[in-house]
């Protein structure tokens, strides 16, 4: 009779955790679709809910056009599919916890809690400030700065790329003090190296929101000026959770 090898409980062990992968993305997937079936009946008001911070700001009889005949139909439908994912993303975040939470010791699942919240509470606010700040003072910069013989006329599909593109970077940025906090947790950097770093670090956001944002000085600024905030915020967090060590260090 064979004796039992050390690799079968290994290999068994790999098997559940592939199989729990699969159910774990299965149910985000699944998350995603009812999202998705639950927001199409409001595809044509979500893409007039996004359009709305440039179409206040046209002149009277100026619209948006579709390029090629389908654009009018795919640009609110690949919205839908955005904002379904947007609205899914807590419960497919959710299912990644799941997943990982189980090998993760009683420390880390404290530390891990707060970190991923706040990840998605910062997400969603950085997406909150382009729509309600930044895409209105944008719109309005370049609409009344734009030359009398030229005429605004925006294509759907054009439009709704740069406001997605928007939306990322700004939650994107928002993800400032998570990043920070998880730095100096890993031990590679301290709370008091980031504060002796803060002019190396303004100057870097200021050159990275000239990047990501579109050539005009008022979103650069809205960009920037709110993520000197926040990596301030993140010095702060990252005293709160520093290890002892890091801490004292201080």
């Amino acid at each position: 009779m064979n004796a039992p090898h050390a690799d079968d409980g290994a290999e068994g062990s790999l098997i559940e955790h592939l199989i729990e992968l699969r159910t774990r993305l299965v149910r985000a997937l699944l998350g995603v679709g009812v999202a998705l079936l639950a927001l199409l009946p409001f595809t044509r008001r979500l893409y007039d809910w996004l359009a709305a911070p440039l179409v206040a700001r046209l002149p009277e009889g100026q619209h948006f056009i579709a390029l090629n005949p389908a654009g009018a139909f795919f640009a609110p439908l690949k919205l839908t599919c955005f904002v379904a994912l947007f609205a899914a993303a807590p419960w497919v975040l959710y299912q990644a916890w799941a997943f990982v939470a189980p090998g993760l010791y009683q420390r880390e699942k404290k530390l891990a809690k707060p970190l991923l919240f706040s990840a998605v509470a910062l997400f969603y606010a950085g997406c909150a400030f382009a729509y309600f700040v930044v895409l209105p003072s944008v719109f309005n910069f370049l609409v009344k700065f734009s030359p009398a013989a030229v005429a605004i006329t925006p294509d759907a599909n054009t439009y709704l790329d740069f406001v997605v593109l928007i939306f990322f970077a700004f939650g994107a940025s928002f993800e400032l003090p998570v990043a920070l906090v998880i730095l100096v947790l890993l031990g590679w950097v301290t709370p008091k190296q980031l504060a002796e770093a803060r002019g190396y670090a303004i100057v870097g956001i200021f050159v990275l929101a000239a990047v990501i944002t579109p050539p005009d000085v008022v979103s650069q600024l809205l960009l920037a000026l709110p993520m000197c905030g926040l990596y301030e915020l993140g010095i702060l967090a990252a005293k709160w959770v520093a290890p002892k060590e890091a801490r004292s260090a201080d």
